[in-house]
């Protein structure tokens, strides 16, 4: 919509386009087993956008927003989360193939139980969060900033998790199988149930108690009493 109006002091018409303001309002998009193609998203902001069932193929959704929105068993093929912002946004039981995460910032989100294969996912923010049973092997995680992340019965098996801060994460019962901890910052993880022999060690960081748990894999019998 445009609005006209004469300026006297200079003696011209001026001019304004206005977005139409029901237009200007973002609705949350809601979908129940659709299929997306090649969908431009670039910025969008989706809000509280509730997903169920949904494929999405080569969307790019670079630089979109979400806050509190919920991806319930989606598929991703191929597509774009470049530079997007998540916030308390869930992808529960979701499975992205070859997807880019390059420059997203995952703030309190959900990844429960979700599938990650042959994704870009560094670099990455990680602001807190659930990745509770997520399987993200093979994948190149280094650097990544991971703290106080559960990770609980998550697969990491054969992931390069060098020089990777995974301080205070909940890693119980994951699976670290052939994974590269060069240099990874364990301190303050919970480790219940993680075969640490199973990994690639190299001046990884741990605390006493996974020192502990180490030496015991590797056969030792610790005395905590002495």
């Amino acid at each position: 919509m445009k609005r006209c109006w004469w300026d006297a002091i200079t003696g011209t018409t001026l001019s304004v386009t206005l977005a139409d303001t029901v237009d200007a309002v973002t609705v949350p998009r809601a979908a129940d087993g659709q299929h997306f193609v090649r969908e431009d998203w670039y910025g969008d902001d989706l809000g509280a956008a509730h997903f169920v069932e949904c494929t999405f193929t080569d969307v790019d959704l670079s630089e979109a927003t979400t806050s509190g929105a919920t991806f319930e068993r989606c598929t991703f093929h191929g597509g774009r989360f470049n530079a997007s912002v998540h916030t308390a946004t869930a992808f529960v039981g979701c499975d992205f193939r070859r997807t880019s995460f390059f420059g997203a910032t995952l703030d309190g989100c959900k990844l429960v139980g979700s599938v990650l294969a042959e994704c870009t996912l560094r670099p990455l923010t990680v602001v807190g969060g659930s990745w509770l049973g997520v399987t993200i092997r093979g994948t190149n995680l280094s650097r990544l900033d991971l703290t106080g992340i559960d990770l609980r019965e998550a697969d990491l098996s054969m992931s390069d998790l060098t020089l990777t801060v995974l301080a205070r994460a909940r890693l119980d019962h994951a699976v670290l199988r052939e994974a590269n901890l060069d240099r990874a910052d364990l301190r303050g993880a919970s480790l219940d149930g993680v075969d640490l022999s199973a990994t690639r060690l190299k001046r990884t960081r741990l605390d006493v108690a996974g020192a502990v748990l180490l030496a015991e894999l590797h056969g030792a019998d610790v005395d905590p009493a002495s």
